[in-house]
């Protein structure tokens, strides 16, 4: 049965409607309005004070002022006045000199130092066909002079990589000690190399080590070729060496994760208002089936961290050695700005397999071996057989494989499997690299990983 309705009713309707409408667009329109009018009243009185501040420095301070430092240093000042920890102002000399390093413009001559207790600095490794090994510098040698500055007088490793940084041609001229202690010197020609992430052999009780020192576009394949040649020399267990690696790319851990483990979700990046948006799903195409333990450290951080969480969350792998350092957010690609600076700001959390964020608290180890005060001054004096957090990741891993064994590591009585040997096969099809390798434009791609020391990209690799 059909019911008419009137039109004195329909009007009515309507009318109700309309006003219903009206009154929340206009609701809505006045929260807007509000908030507006309060971010402006918040800008222009941000405004004023620095126009009030300017003023009186400019009337009554004695030094002359250096503008493009005062708007370098408010801008800087400014990101550090948000709270983000990974924020990030590059004045326009730092981002081109980043594009320099990242094109090809500017590179090094091929090795990875430290500066020890000694105060100069300890080549930790020497890349193949690189500028420092056709001179005959090897690793534990000691560079004391770079272009006649005495190296102690320099600030840390990454002054240090930044003065063996110059444009492809130029020479920088280096005094060294071998290992006979003897000073050596010559004039090195900075050039292309290729770089490496990852170093592995096999070790006593048939424990596969891998040292992993940062995750960038090459990592995956030195990854796999490194993976099956250990089980080919007989792995019965991985070991993955994660300590002091600032993470890097983040779409080349969660590429390393797929080549490791089950199917499943590896990764979510959450927005400041809780959503979540799923940054990878393992396949689960080429799991590896053997136990794994993952030695970290304070230094342990960002995309590395998410690597030793989905390894255990997923794989079931054991972490050895100490908290580590709690870098879970994703930064942006660094933003240019209209003077040729540029800005990186945190974007999103990075939650990891389990759900969970380990942004500022870190990851706790499953089995807890801190180095002692004397332990940390000669850590780079240790090497397989002797580093006591690799001998205890070592034992944890025959434990898993029910050959646990007292004395740790004894390379002499297994076989060894050379990452030196193999490095061109694993990065073959890549370009001859400088010191950087990663553009903004991949960051951006990757989700963004800008660093955490910060960890800075440009600031991890070699010289």
């Amino acid at each position: 049965m059909n019911k008419k309705i009137s039109v004195g009713m329909m009007l009515t309707i309507v009318i109700l409607a309309m006003t219903v409408t009206f009154s929340v667009t206009m609701l809505l329109a006045m929260r807007l309005f509000d908030s507006t009018v309060s971010n402006v009243k918040e800008k222009e009185s941000m405004y004023s004070k620095i126009a009030e501040l300017d003023r009186y420095v400019r009337s009554n301070d004695y030094y002359t002022i250096d503008e493009t430092l005062l708007y370098d240093t408010i801008s800087s000042g400014y990101l550090v006045g948000t709270g983000d920890r990974y924020a990030r102002y590059y004045t326009a000399d730092a981002y081109a000199k980043l594009l320099d390093i990242q094109n090809g413009v500017l590179m090094g001559i091929g090795v990875e130092v430290a500066q020890d207790q000694t105060g100069y600095a300890k080549v930790l490794k020497v890349y193949d066909g690189s500028p420092a090994q056709e001179a005959g510098i090897a690793a534990g040698s000691y560079i004391t002079a770079i272009d006649d500055t005495d190296v102690r007088t320099m600030s840390g490793a990454d002054a240090i990589e930044d003065r063996l940084l110059g444009e492809a041609g130029t020479t920088v001229h280096l005094v060294w000690l071998g290992s006979d202690a003897a000073e050596q010197s010559a004039d090195l020609t900075r050039s292309g190399y290729i770089s490496t992430t990852i170093d592995y052999q096999m070790t006593a009780g048939d424990v596969g080590y891998i040292k992993i020192r940062q995750f960038d576009a090459t990592t995956l394949s030195e990854l796999d070729y490194a993976i099956r040649t250990l089980r080919n020399a007989g792995a019965a267990s991985l070991l993955f060496d994660l300590r002091d690696n600032a993470g890097g790319l983040l779409d080349a851990a969660l590429n390393c994760i797929d080549l490791i483990c089950p199917e499943g979700v590896m990764a979510w990046a959450e927005s400041r208002d809780g959503t979540r948006e799923v940054l990878g799903t393992s396949s689960g195409d080429s799991v590896v089936d053997l136990p794994i333990v993952c030695l970290v450290n304070g230094n342990t951080a960002s995309a590395a961290e998410l690597f030793a969480s989905c390894l255990r969350d997923m794989s079931g792998a054991r972490l050895v050695g100490s908290t580590t350092y709690g870098k879970g957010t994703i930064q942006s690609s660094p933003q240019r700005l209209s003077d040729g600076s540029a800005v990186v700001v945190t974007v999103a959390k990075l939650i990891a397999s389990n759900g969970e964020s380990f942004d500022t608290t870190g990851l706790t180890v499953d089995v807890e071996h801190a180095l002692s005060s004397d332990e940390q001054m000669a850590f780079y004096d240790f090497t397989l057989e002797t580093d006591p957090q690799i001998l205890r990741a070592v034992n944890t891993a025959q434990t898993l494989t029910g050959s646990a064994t007292v004395g740790g590591v004894n390379a002499a009585s297994s076989q060894v499997a050379s990452s030196e040997d193999s490095s061109a096969d694993a990065a073959s099809g890549e370009e001859a690299a400088s010191s950087e390798e990663s553009a903004p434009e991949e960051e951006a791609a990757s989700g963004g990983e800008a660093d955490s020391d910060e960890a800075d990209a440009d600031a991890d690799e070699a010289a």
